[in-house]
């Protein structure tokens, strides 16, 4: 880290290359998301613009739903309207941009032997689960946690973190943002969650009717995954817990 700027290290060239193109794909598709500029890249560093600015907060939750259904939108609107969820995208150099299940059935398995999944019935009911979202429009997911904002003091927003991109339904990186504010901060208030969920819907509606029509009961359903594949993470990056109230407590977690 320098004076105007930021020195990201990766462990290998490889992530670095891919936290670049993540970076260039969000700055031409989902452009709602404005991102610290790429001022250097390095065999396993990335350079960018240093922005000064506080994580996210539960009050910012409105705000940043609408973000991401803006976002969302204007990615489906520009590259993502004929993308399955379950078939993995390319990126314009050809590489993969990995598809919805992949990912996560890997990461479901490794909670089961992790210990925060209790047994192979409990592994089962979380990867029927899992399928059960992957339908509808596809959107991507980039980990929104209350890290990966900033907020400067004049109320811009910046995202920051583009080492992992995947396809995802419509509001699941909002469920993770809701997840981590839980994690973070404890509770929301009541409302909230409705709240973020009519934001993120009318702002994806804006790009298509089809856009803004998730219910409560799928942003659960995507709550209910996110609370078991954040556990292992409970007690470090300023997580006080990794579940929900309402949801199973995964054995191990703190």
């Amino acid at each position: 880290m320098t004076a105007g700027c930021f020195v990201k290290h990766f462990e290998t060239p490889e992530r670095a290359t891919a936290a670049v193109r993540h970076h260039t794909w969000i700055a031409e598709h989902a452009s709602p998301l404005r991102q610290p500029a790429v001022t250097a890249v390095g065999s396993t560093s990335v350079t960018f613009e240093r922005v000064e600015g506080r994580p996210a907060r539960p009050e910012d939750l409105p705000l940043l739903a609408e973000l991401l259904g803006n976002a969302h939108g204007a990615a489906w609107t520009s590259d993502l309207r004929s993308v399955s969820l379950n078939t993995p995208h390319h990126f314009q150099d050809g590489t993969t941009f990995s598809d919805y299940l992949g990912p996560r059935q890997a990461a479901l398995q490794r909670r089961l032997e992790q210990g925060y999944l209790p047994d192979k019935v409990a592994l089962q009911t979380m990867l029927t689960l899992l399928e059960k979202t992957a339908e509808g429009p596809t959107a991507f997911y980039k980990d929104s946690n209350p890290r990966n904002f900033l907020i400067t003091k004049t109320g811009a927003v910046y995202t920051v973190d583009t080492d992992d991109l995947t396809l995802a339904p419509l509001a699941y990186d909002l469920a993770k943002l809701i997840v981590t504010l839980v994690a973070t901060y404890g509770p929301l208030p009541e409302g909230a969650i409705s709240e973020a969920l009519t934001a993120y819907n009318r702002a994806a509606a804006c790009h298509d009717a089809r856009l803004g029509t998730t219910d409560r009961k799928r942003l659960d359903d995507f709550v209910a995954l996110h609370a078991v594949l954040t556990a292992p993470y409970a007690g470090r990056n300023g997580y006080r817990t990794g579940w929900l109230p309402g949801h199973h407590r995964p054995r191990g977690s703190a």
